[in-house]
């Protein structure tokens, strides 16, 4: 073992110790900051090899490590917050892989909403924002020697394609908008484009370097059917970096040969998708159907005669991609003619919807205005053949909108194989018939408009709208007027006797959280704040409360009181009644299992029973009588003032008519005996119903033979 290596494992074992012993905030702050100089790219002094070491050794495992420390506590001891930044600093800077997986293991090894589960999606968050993402695919594009690769690379490759369905699933209403799949898309095919640009700068410094770790990415977003959201983001810088590198184009057609099999049809349709012209299809992907026969399939038959949902523009840039070079036009010559066979077929013209029959002869006018004069030639016995069969089958249709297709179709072919004596049909000319016998025009580069002629309006707009807004802002004062020299002594005191202390630590917001400041903190104000906030959570998150509900319970019996707080036994009698409520059945068979059991004291046993009987009494009550939840929903007001909901907003004075007329109609009417008024009351199922015997049986079962 090198002496660097030595050092670098007892330098972190002892900062690893510190971590777990000490709660001195400077002494916490030193250690962090002697392990800063092993993260790639911080600056200061460290052993030779020693960052490699730290590395690919010891820094998955010091990353476990600051996740078991966070708490609110423990960043509270530095409250400058310098500990809380040299802590998100180690998730930041160091190796990118190996952060990500941490935080996602941490994220999901987390149960139920808690602090810890926040602070870590949160400061996921900010690795995306600062551009880990890139920093992560781009490790994995260069040559790698590790052992075990294979596996991580599957493992990273499954965590960053799923990220936005295991966040979802874990942080359900508490996700971050992040995460949220059409957001996540996009910021993750930025991210691959600054990877791509990496390898190219890599490529032409002379290195090795791979995409297909990238290509993988890509294609398992696609397999998702989230083509859009990460194509949308990365065509339009691919179409500028491609249009003058042909470095750039080679790193595309490595790009896309290297996405898995079962991925070439998302990724290929997408991009068929989002590819504006057939020539900018062509620098994307090169060769790749002649190479490639799954994409041949998919570009030759699957798109057009298996699929009819693709616009016209999205046909000529696909029959365009065909056509642009000499390897591939042969394989646009034999679409041609599967395309008139298929226009052909007697039974296809019976039994196909009449969209698909106009999609196959929009295919056949473009293919015709690709290829040229001599190479249809070479073919005229052919089309010549299909046409007569395809014409003949086309007019004895009944349908009106089938034989005219035929028409136009036979009049295009026609004028390409004779042009001195075409085919002429009459027909009435509408719409259709003259955007299909445009298709039959070639199609030029040239009236496409240009590639850098859009994104250069939003800057513009930008900073007219910013001028407008900086206009329309009023001017600030200047400072040192004579307002601030005017003197406050004639102002009243202010009411002050309301005010409450300020505590320093901050009250829990989950159950779990409070559970843990329960049962480990040390923190007199901590402790009690959670005991005091305890009641209003368990009634706000009952599905939360559920999940922990017979552990809360035992450490809610169990609980002393460590100083001296005010109202203590309330507390935390109220807090054991309010999570037998929203769990009877699991709590009530904990403390009746609990009261026959030996060590507790009568004051326990006596707590028991006073909390069953405050519960059951609580679940008997009908549910408008029952205690609301802390923050009550806004929308409870408008279910008892159905007069306010019919109202107009703003009418504040729709009230006020109906008393008058109500108090006008009852003087008025003369009565000669009135009853008592009478309101009936609402109804509702009586909740300890059903759980009435987990309160009551297990407390005889050893009525007659207990001891004390």
């Amino acid at each position: 073992m090198y002496p660097s290596q030595s050092a670098v494992r007892l330098t972190v074992q002892e900062a690893v110790h510190i971590l777990k012993s000490s709660e001195d905030a400077g002494h916490l702050l030193s250690t962090l900051g002697a392990l800063k100089p092993y993260l790639g790219g911080a600056e200061g002094t460290a052993f030779p090899g020693g960052k490699e070491e730290f590395a690919t050794v010891h820094f998955s495992a010091f990353l476990r490590c600051l996740v078991s420390k966070l708490s609110p506590s423990w960043l509270e001891l530095s409250p400058g917050g310098e500990l809380e930044q040299l802590w998100e600093s180690f998730f930041l800077e160091g190796p990118a892989d190996q952060a990500f997986l941490v935080l996602m293991e941490a994220i999901e090894g987390t149960a139920g909403p808690s602090f810890r589960l926040m602070k870590m999606a949160q400061l996921l968050a900010t690795f995306l924002s600062k551009g880990r993402m890139a920093a992560l695919m781009e490790e994995h594009c260069q040559p790698q020697k590790k052992p075990g690769f294979p596996l991580l690379q599957e493992t990273l490759l499954s965590k960053v394609v799923g990220l936005p369905d295991h966040l979802g699933n874990h942080l359900q209403q508490d996700n971050l908008t992040q995460f949220f799949p059409q957001n996540y898309f996009p910021l993750l095919g930025q991210e691959a484009v600054r990877a791509l640009q990496a390898v190219v700068d890599f490529l032409r410094g002379g290195l090795d370097c791979s995409v297909f770790f990238v290509s993988q990415v890509l294609g398992r977003v696609c397999i998702q059917g989230r083509q859009k959201e990460i194509l949308g983001v990365l065509v339009p810088q691919l179409t500028m970096l491609t249009q003058d590198s042909c470095l750039w184009q080679r790193v595309c057609w490595h790009l896309v040969e290297q996405v898995p099999d079962r991925a070439v049809e998302a990724v290929l349709t997408g991009l068929v998708e989002a590819t504006p012209r057939p020539e900018v299809l062509s620098r994307l992907l090169g060769n790749l159907v002649v190479k490639n026969k799954k994409a041949q399939f998919v570009m030759t038959r699957k798109l057009l005669f298996l699929q009819y949902r693709y616009t016209t523009p999205m046909l000529q840039s696909l029959l365009g991609y065909l056509a642009m070079d000499s390897q591939r036009q042969p394989l646009l010559i034999q679409v041609l003619k599967e395309l008139l066979e298929t226009w052909g077929n007697s039974s296809a013209v019976r039994h196909t919807p009449l969209v698909q029959q106009r999609y196959i002869s929009t295919a056949i006018l473009i293919c015709l205005a690709y290829l040229k004069e001599s190479e249809l030639q070479d073919i005229r016995d052919e089309l010549l053949a299909s046409m007569m069969a395809g014409v003949k089958c086309r007019l004895d249709s009944s349908l009106p909108p089938v034989r005219r297709l035929g028409m136009i179709v036979a009049e295009v072919i026609s004028s390409k194989i004779h042009p001195e004596g075409p085919l002429k049909f009459q027909y009435e000319d509408d719409e259709l018939s003259c955007e299909m016998l445009t298709l039959a025009t070639p199609r030029l580069a040239g009236d496409c408009s240009s590639e850098a002629g859009g994104p250069s309006l939003a800057p513009v707009a930008t900073e007219r709208s910013e001028q407008t807004m900086d206009s329309s802002a009023p001017p600030a004062q200047p400072q040192g007027s004579d307002s601030e020299l005017d003197s406050d002594d004639e102002f009243t005191p202010y009411d002050m006797s309301g005010d409450k202390e300020l505590k320093s630590s901050k009250a829990p917001l989950y159950i779990r959280d409070c559970i843990e400041a329960l049962t480990t903190s040390v923190d007199v104000e901590h402790w009690e704040a959670a005991l005091q906030v305890l009641e209003g959570l368990i009634y706000r998150s009952p599905e939360a409360t559920r999940e922990v509900s017979v552990e809360l319970a035992k450490v809610l019996l169990h609980l002393e009181e460590k100083t001296c707080v005010a109202g203590f036994q309330q507390l935390r009698q109220r807090a054991l009644v309010a999570v037998t409520v929203k769990d009877p059945a699991q709590v009530a068979k904990y403390l009746t299992s609990q009261f026959y059991s030996l060590n507790y004291s009568l004051r326990q046993r006596m707590d028991i029973l006073d909390v069953l009987t405050l519960a059951a009494q609580e679940l008997s009550r009908p549910r408008h009588l029952q205690r609301p939840p802390q923050n009550s929903s806004p929308g409870s007001v408008t279910q008892y003032s159905p007069a306010l909901a019919i109202s107009q907003p703003g009418d504040a004075a729709a009230p006020d008519w109906r008393v008058v007329v109500e108090e006008r109609i009852r003087s008025k009417t003369r009565r000669f005996s009135k009853g008592c008024p009478w309101q009936e009351l609402s109804s509702s199922p009586n909740e300890f119903n059903s759980v009435a015997g987990y309160f009551f049986f297990p407390l005889l079962q050893h009525f007659d033979s207990f001891v004390l």
